[in-house]
């Protein structure tokens, strides 16, 4: 067995370089039309309640550019 000249926690990370496998990995299973549809709608679900969340939002969001306009009460116009 060849030597490293790092040190290696675990025997099997040393050989590691030397291992392969004749095992293959199973086929992909293919994804159905209905999961492609549902991701597809929840996709749209959560962009429509972010778009309608910011567009309900930004009138709270905005500072008021009008000039500042003073209350006054009834009691202070004296009527």
């Amino acid at each position: 067995m060849l030597r490293r000249r790092e040190p290696v926690p675990f025997a099997f990370i040393a050989e590691a370089d030397k291992f392969r496998s004749n095992v293959t990995r199973p086929p992909r299973e293919r994804v159905s039309a209905g999961e492609i549809a549902g991701r597809w709608l929840i996709g749209l679900t959560v962009v429509a309640g972010l778009a309608g969340s910011l567009l309900l939002g930004l009138p709270a969001l905005s500072v008021d550019q009008s000039p500042a306009r003073t209350q006054q009460s009834e009691a202070s116009q004296g009527r």
